[in-house]
């Protein structure tokens, strides 16, 4: 790919600032999943030189404490996001691993767990660049790293908010297939141990107008595909959805399918994240109803009426449907979709609205839901991820909207450039801001840089008089649009803000100047979308739903809890302007602002690590790299701004003292001996660098250009070098010294010895040598005479010997064989007596077992045959009972028959209609064709006339007439065609019209048959009721009369179908019949074309073809009415066939039911619970009965005293107008009628009182009876109620006897063992052989209640066990081992053939004899198959962590030790370092676990395959971590793993388990260490590594070979032509494209059949069991 265009600056900058530069996936023409060849080192400048800016990087600076990750999105799935990368990454530095989302989390993690401070991971970048897998990976890292040894599982409730939000605010679009439509900020919140306790969610501004708009090639949200997509479900039926092609809402942009996923397959795991997180069923069924019911209501079709209104229609099924998802009155919801309602102060207006405002009002619902329906869902997610401990820390990761510009811009995009610009703003701050702050801190002699600061941008948008206020004030304008808010605008910014423009050709649309690009935004539904309207009236229907969900959406005075309100308390950095007004909060633009403000106050606490997110094309294709497109967005975010600035600074910086620690070695002892080290260390610069604009000292630091560390550390290697040469040269000396004085002391010896043998040989003479020779023969003659003759001695002792022993042992041989023949006799005829004797024992027990068997089972079909006729009684009362129906049925079908007969005779007199009309026409044809015959004639005489004319003429004109003869044949030859067409159709006509008569008469005679036939089945139908009356089995007949009605239906429509066969055929033979009357030739040879047009001259043999076409036709169409009348009422009559056969196999069911008895004291215990539930009711009833009581009293009480307050009111008003009648009757006479009426009145009123007053009284007594009666009824009750409690008593005692015993068992041999009692220990499986000793117990009295109890409970008991020690090592080995053991014994006690073959004689005798548990065996295979996968998971816990220190880390050979690639900086981790751990530890760990496997009696198979399991993990950990690690690979570190692995060989061989197949599953990480020491330059070089690697596939081989780094200079680098041989000779290769192991990988595991030795009368419980109740058989 081309990529020279890279300009000479960007190169320099990127040298300058030093980018740590590494690749996770190499955008070249040949991609490879991973890549890390030595050339993409970050500590030679000359990775630099090339564009490797452009690939995915990571930018680390020293003057900021977090990073600049710029990750690329290769559109491909890539492996290198898995378990074990998550493990790689945690706990390591930043410089000694590939760039990767996890190393910043991992520093994120680190800063949080050091420094106690929140931290915050921003995520941005373009739409489609990754930001949302970006964010997820993030949190994934954060759940796996800090993972709590709780049960509560809040690390995947964590991870499982993300599908759900990603299900209702993802969507896919031109530029993403999964765009986030929404902003997120997750709050993931630690405790002091720094493991998730919770998680909290914040979200900004939904794009609401996807619900019910989308563009072309873009689709809704995924959760409504999801929905369609599993339509067909059970469970969604109700729904009553389709495909999503069939609704609007989500059929708008033309494609509802995104290649490669499987909405079906999505909905299931968004329901599966639903449940996780705790929400119920009926919570997510609620929330599918109502995005069904918003698709439903997207269908809903509005009809205009006029121009000024628009109607729905009633009938509407999407209508209807929405009104009852949502428990609406469809009426009112279609009345007030297509009207709103004025509200003035004077009166109330209902004013229709046109059908687009109808539309816009629906669309606007649809919205409005949604909207709530998401905050609702995100905050029950929150509700789910609370936490009640009190956070100590946490981490927040930002997925907010990239900046976006579309061909058409609207609010949406407005408000999410807006929040770019303050997402800018902060990183400008931090970035730009903080580093040259620093340098005025340090007193650094610093010029300051110019960067692009968005201040005014924002200002533009958000200050007093901004756009957002102006819009806000617009919103507030009853009359206000969209055009008046933007003449504002251009009145306000029009050449006074040079961000803002007005564009040339447009009228309706602004520009703003944003950081990153000028962007047009159209003004129109800015307004509406601010607003965010619903008309009251919806939202009053919607409020009084009766679904409680939709319901409590639209409440009023609904204030959503802010979930971050009690969580944090943060401080800004910066003031930003808060909005004044209050009604300025109601707008989504207020709002928004204000919750970018607290987001930014949020940010502005915590400390950022920024994720540059990148698209590498805009066409979506995996591993395209468009150069261009790539500049434009680093530009965007404000990266190679960052580049610029940090090339003019001092990107490294050392503080002094780490200076003096790092490069004393490069100090002269003068230097040293100084004891200010600030001196010390700027003379050690002074000396070695002579440019002093290379480096600044700061108060505390020293600031370096670009370059000049690396100088420093060139020196200093340099340095170390002719150290290490100095020391080598004295070693060798003294080495060689060392060997030149043993060789001397060993040359000293030689001499001396030789020496001396010399004075010997001269001191000796020779006649002295003679006789000593001498001497010497005559003593070994001497000696080996006395040695001879003592050896003839002892030889003929003991062969003397010899023979009286052989003899003695052969006499003793032969009386024995005597004394065995006998005995084997004598065994022979006792055995024969003891076996005949066993014989006839057994067989006269088993005849006695089958007599009574045989006994029990004719009892037993006696009462089944008492009970089955007892049945058949009452069925047969049943189906006399049943027999009036169906003589009311067959009366129906009489009714039905007459009616049938009507018919008839209604169309045999339309057929005597037809028919006369058809003969009428016939006629007609007649008189015409007699008519024609006569013209014939007369056309034959003119022809007759013409031919003597052309006679005459012949002679003259032969020349003419030949060209007029050709050319009158053509013609003449068309007018035949035609003619015999016409005449064809004309005689076809008449033949269809005899035929229809025929087939009419037909129909006739076949309605007569039907006739007959259903008198004949009505007949049959009498008969059958008569006879279910006399008996029941006539059922049987009742099938044969339905198979006989059958049979004569297909008769019937074989018989129709044959008559029409028949018509068909009789039409073609008189057609054919008609066309051989007429000799065609004849006439074309007597009519010539002057004669057939003069024939034809007024069209009357076409308005007579016409006519008959149209006769036809009318009787065809009668015809087929005729037809279609026939065949419904055939169907009308087969659906009674089919229904009186349904009631039949209903009967025929009836009879074959059986009732199952259950056993008397499960009846008696069901009965007794059932009525000791009914007790606590009747207690209530008294209760609520007292209650009514009391309420009754209280009331009486009140209206008593109301009453005698108004008597005393009547009267105090009677005594006072008596009195004012007094006084006043001499001054008022004029008035004493009105008094008087008043009197009466008020005497009218006391009386009335009165009488309410003693109805009242009368209420009260009526009640006292009631009280009485309840009183009476409430004693009788408690007495019944003692008497039912002390019957439950009774039997409770019974009952529980036996429960008791079994749990007590169950839970002394489950629960309470310990594995390391000692009781427990003297026999392996003891618990195993208990259970099983109590199942035969059971097993011999014939219990099946009680097995079934026993089992239940052990086995719910073992599972208990091991769920409360999940961690517990030892407890899961040792009921493992248990339960293998219960396992084998159920087997081997079974009486099954295979499993008896070890057993002796007596363990035969204890087999089990009533009962299969081939089921119950198959259960605890599955548990001990749990409980294994669990014991594996712990082991794995416990020894992962030990694996790569021990394995690759530890240094355990000598000489090798703290090497170390160049180029690698150690950093400190993140948590503190613990104790090392060795190889020793990892030894340590396996002999604990093989030792403690084998104290629990765990079979020595399953021992096996554990092992092979570990090791398996431990060469998979080993051997990922090695890829993921250069500095691990290298020439010694191969030297040291092959070291490890013999250790590991080593211990196999010493525990015995060599045949474990343990030691293959290390053959990877073998040839890996093979692989990092043999030799890698030449051709046969290159062709070994292919024959021996064979266990590793070619891309692990050739990233090994890649990542080879040298730890000194006498090593050499693997070439790139070396790699490409190697990797030419693996590509015949088929392996897997994988690079990493896969850690999780389980073996399957097979449980061995080993029976138990022990004989169950011999194994003794110990007393500390206590369980004394236990009696032996």
């Amino acid at each position: 790919m081309e990529r020279s265009w890279i300009i000479p600056s960007i190169q320099n900058l990127c040298l300058r600032f030093g980018i740590l530069t590494s690749l996770w996936a190499r955008m070249t023409s040949r991609p490879s999943a991973i890549s890390t060849s030595p050339q993409c080192s970050t500590t030679s400048e000359s990775a630099l030189q090339n564009p490797s800016l452009f690939t995915p990087t990571v930018v680390r600076r020293a003057f900021l404490g977090g990073i600049i990750l710029v990750a690329m999105n290769p559109y491909k799935q890539l492996p290198i996001y898995g378990d074990a990368i998550i493990h790689a990454y945690s706990g390591q530095n930043m410089g000694d691993m590939d760039p990767h989302i996890f190393a910043v989390a991992e520093e994120a993690y680190k800063q949080m767990a050091r420094n106690n401070r929140n931290q915050s991971i921003i995520v941005s970048g373009e739409s489609g660049a990754g930001k949302t897998v970006s964010a997820r990976y993030a949190m994934r890292y954060f759940a796996t790293v800090s993972k709590s040894g709780s049960n509560t599982h809040v690390e995947d409730k964590v991870l499982a908010s993300n599908p759900i939000t990603e299900a209702v605010g993802n969507a896919k679009t031109t530029r993403n297939d999964n765009s986030s439509r929404f902003g997120k900020y997750t709050e993931i919140s630690f405790d002091e141990r720094n493991q998730i306790i919770g998680a909290n969610m914040r979200t900004y501004l939904l794009e609401k107008s996807r619900v019910v708009f989308q563009s072309e090639n873009e689709r809704n949200y995924h959760i409504f595909y999801q929905l369609c997509a599993s339509a067909q479900q059970s469970e969604f039926k109700h729904l009553k959805l389709g495909s999503a092609e069939e609704f609007n809402y989500t059929r708008m942009g033309g494609n509802t399918v995104i290649e490669g996923v499987n909405d079906q397959a999505e909905m299931v795991e968004t329901q599966k994240t639903f449940t996780l997180l705790g929400f119920k069923e009926d919570f997510q069924m609620d929330v599918f109803k109502i995005l069904a019911a918003i698709l439903h209501l997207g269908n809903v079709q509005i009809a205009a009426v006029g121009s000024e209104r628009s109607s729905i229609s009633e009938d509407d099924h999407h209508l209807e449907v929405f009104c009852e998802l949502l428990g609406l009155e469809s009426g009112r919801v279609a009345q007030w979709l297509c009207n709103r309602r004025i509200v003035t102060s004077s009166e109330t207006v209902v004013k229709p609205m046109t059908r687009p405002q109808a539309v816009n009002a629906r669309d606007a619902l649809a919205k409005k839901i949604y909207a709530h329906l998401f905050d609702f869902i995100v905050e029950s997610i929150n509700q789910a991820l609370q936490f009640s401990g009190k956070q100590h820390t946490f981490i927040g990761v930002l997925d907010i909207y990239g900046f976006e510009t579309f061909d058409v811009n609207s609010f949406e995009q407005f408000c999410i450039n807006y929040a770019n610009e303050k997402l800018q703003q902060q990183f400008n701050m931090h970035v730009f801001k903080l580093e040259q702050e620093e340098y005025m801190k340090e007193n650094i002699p610093w010029t300051l840089i110019d960067f692009y600061d968005n201040q005014p941008v924002i200002d533009l948008i958000e200050a007093k008089m901004g756009i957002l206020e102006l819009l806000d004030e617009e919103c507030l304008l009853p009359h206000g649009t969209d055009e008046n808010w933007l003449q504002k605008l251009y009145n306000n910014f029009v050449n006074k803000n040079p961000l803002f423009e007005k564009p040339r050709m447009s009228n309706t649309s602004f520009v703003i100047q944003h950081f990153a690009d000028k962007v047009e935004y159209k003004c129109e539904g800015f307004l509406e979308k601010n607003r965010d309207t619903v008309y009251d009236m919806l939202v009053e229907i919607l409020r009084a739903s009766k679904f409680h969900l939709c319901a409590s959406f639209f409440q009023e005075n609904q204030v959503p809890p802010s979930p971050f309100s009690s969580m944090i308390t943060v401080k800004s950095a910066k003031q930003v302007i808060k909005p004044n007004s209050k009604h300025f909060r109601t707008t989504v633009g207020s709002k928004f602002r204000s919750s970018l403000y607290l987001l930014m106050e949020t940010l502005n606490a915590t400390t950022p690590h920024y994720v540059r997110c990148i698209k590498p094309n805009d066409e979506k294709l995996p591993f395209e790299f468009d150069s261009k497109r790539i500049v434009q967005q680093l530009r965007a975010c404000g990266v190679l701004e960052t580049i610029r600035i940090s090339a003019q600074s001092y990107p490294s910086r050392w503080t002094y003292i780490e200076f003096y620690s790092r490069y004393s070695i490069l100090m002269t002892k003068q230097e040293l001996s100084f004891s200010d080290k600030k001196e010390v260390c700027k003379a050690v610069l002074h000396r070695f660098i002579q440019d002093s604009n290379q480096y600044q000292f700061g108060k505390t630091k020293i600031f370096f250009r670009a370059g000049q560390v690396a100088y420093l550390e060139k020196l200093r290697l340099d340095k170390l070098r002719q150290s290490c040469v100095m020391i080598q040269k004295h070693i060798r000396g003294w080495l060689q010294r060392k060997k030149f004085l043993r060789e001397r002391r060993a040359a000293l010896i030689i001499q001396q010895y030789f020496r001396g043998q010399q004075t010997v040989r001269k001191a000796i003479t020779a006649m002295a040598l003679k006789e000593a020779w001498a001497a010497i023969i005559i003593q070994k003659h001497c000696r080996g005479y006395l040695v001879c003759s003592l050896y003839r001695l002892i030889r003929v002792a003991t062969i003397t010997i010899q023979a009286y022993t052989r003899g003695f042992l052969a006499r003793r041989r032969y009386r024995k064989m005597l004394e065995e023949h006998k005995a084997v006799i004598l065994q022979k005829y006792a055995r024969a007596w003891l076996a005949r004797r066993r014989f006839q024992s057994i067989r006269r027990f088993v005849l006695n077992i089958q007599l009574t068997y045989r006994v029990q089972r004719l009892q037993k079909k006696l009462e089944d045959q008492n009970k089955e006729n007892h049945g058949l009684v009452e069925k047969l009362t049943s189906l006399a009972a049943l027999r009036a129906g169906d003589v009311e049925k067959i009366q129906k079908l009489e009714t039905e028959l007459e009616r049938a007969a009507t018919h008839r005779q209604h169309y045999e007199e339309r057929g005597k209609r037809y028919r006369g009309t058809v003969e009428e026409k016939l006629a007609k044809l007649q008189k015409h064709n007699s008519e024609l015959e006569t013209e014939k004639e007369k056309i034959q005489l003119k022809l007759q006339e013409k031919t003597e004319e052309l006679k005459e003429k012949m002679d003259n004109l032969t020349k003419q007439l030949f060209d007029d003869v050709q050319k009158e044949e053509r013609q003449r030859m068309l007018l035949e065609k035609s003619f015999e067409l016409k005449t064809q159709d004309y005689e076809k006509q008449i033949q269809s019209l005899k035929e229809e008569i025929k087939a009419l008469n037909d129909e006739k005679m076949q309605l007569q048959h039907l006739v007959e036939e259903g008198r004949i089945t009505s007949d049959g139908l009498k008969a059958e009721v008569a006879r279910l009356s006399s008996q029941a089995k006539t059922i049987s007949e009742f099938e044969k009369e339905i198979e006989l009605l059958q049979a004569q239906k297909i008769d019937v429509e074989k018989h129709v179908q044959l008559q029409k066969r028949e018509m068909r055929e009789k039409m073609s033979e008189i057609t054919k019949q008609l066309l051989e009357s007429y000799d065609i030739e004849d006439v074309r040879s007597r009519l010539s074309v002057e004669d057939l047009e003069h024939l034809n001259e007024d069209g009357e043999l076409w308005f007579a073809y016409e006519g008959l076409k149209k006769a036809t036709r009318v009787l065809e169409s009668h015809f087929q009415s005729q037809k279609d009348c026939y065949e419904k009422e055939i169907e009308a009559l087969n659906f009674k066939v089919v229904h009186l056969s349904q009631e039949i196999n209903h009967l025929q069911k009836l009879f074959r039911e059986e009732n199952d008895i259950n056993e008397s004291i499960r009846h008696e215990v069901t009965r007794l619970t059932s009525e000791n539930m009914m007790i606590p009711d009747f207690k209530q009833q008294i209760s609520e009965l007292e209650k009514q009581k009391q309420d009754l009293e209280i009331r009486l009480n009140e209206q008593a005293e109301k009453m005698k307050g108004k008597l005393e009111e009547l009267s105090n008003q009677l005594n006072r107008s008596q009195e004012e009648e007094g006084t006043q009757r001499k001054a008022i006479e004029a008035q004493n009628e009105i008094h008087t009426k008043e009197k009466e009145k008020l005497i009218d009123k006391i009386q009335a009182m009165q009488e309410a007053s003693e109805h009242l009284k009368k209420q009260f007594e009526t009640e006292s009876e009631v009280k009485s009666n309840f009183r009476q009824e409430a004693s009788r009750l408690t007495l019944e109620n003692r008497d039912l409690e002390e019957e439950l008593d009774m039997k409770d005692r019974v009952i529980k006897k036996l429960q008791d015993q079994v749990k007590m068992l169950s839970k002394t041999v489950g629960k309470d063992l310990k594995p390391r009692g000692v009781v427990v220990n003297m026999i392996p499986g003891l618990p195993a052989h208990i259970l099983f000793m109590c199942v035969r117990y059971a097993d011999s009295l014939n219990d099946a209640n009680m097995l079934k109890s026993l089992m239940n409970s052990t086995i719910n008991g073992i599972k208990q066990v091991v769920k409360e020690h999940l961690e517990d090592f030892e407890m899961l080995s040792f009921w493992l081992s248990n339960t293998c053991h219960f396992l084998n014994c159920l087997k081997q006690y079974s009486g099954e053939e295979e499993f008896m073959k070890h057993n002796s004689p007596q363990q035969n005798k204890n087999c089990l004899n009533n009962f299969d548990l081939s089921e119950y065996r198959q259960i605890l295979s599955d548990v001990a198959i749990r409980i294994y996968h669990q014991f594996i998971i712990v082991m794995e816990n416990n020894i992962q962590p030990i694996i790569v220190p021990g394995m690759l880390e530890y240094e355990s050979l000598q000489g090798i030790s703290g090497l170390k690639p160049t180029g690698f900086r150690k950093r400190s981790s993140s948590i503190d370092d613990t104790d090392a751990y060795t190889m020793t530890s990892v030894l340590q760990q396996l002999s604990y676990f093989y030792s403690t496997m084998c104290q629990n009696g765990l079979d020595p198979e399953l021992v096996r395959q554990a092992v092979k399991q570990l090791f398996f993990l431990i060469g998979a950990v080993t051997l990922n971590s090695l890829f993921l690690r250069k500095d691990m690979c290298s020439c010694r570190k191969g030297m040291q793993i092959r070291c490890n692995i013999s250790y590991l060989e080593e211990w196999l061989k010493d525990k015995n388990l060599q045949n474990s197949l343990a030691k293959e599953t290390l053959e990877p990480l073998s040839q890996a260490a093979w692989l990092l020491q043999v030799k890698k330059t030449t051709d046969s070089d290159a062709k070994e590594i292919y024959e021996r690697c064979t266990s590793l596939s070619t891309v692990q081989i050739i990233k090994i070979l890649n990542s080879y780094t040298p730890i000194d200079d006498f090593e050499k680098r693997v070439t790139p032509s070396f790699v490409r041989k190697v990797q030419a000779l693996l590509s015949s290769r088929e392996d897997s494209s994988q690079l990493m192991l896969d850690t999780k990988y389980l073996f399957q595991v097979t449980f061995p059949f080993t029976p138990s030795p022990h004989a169950l009368e011999m194994i003794q419980i110990p007393s500390s069991f206590k369980l004394g109740f236990l009696n032996r058989l």
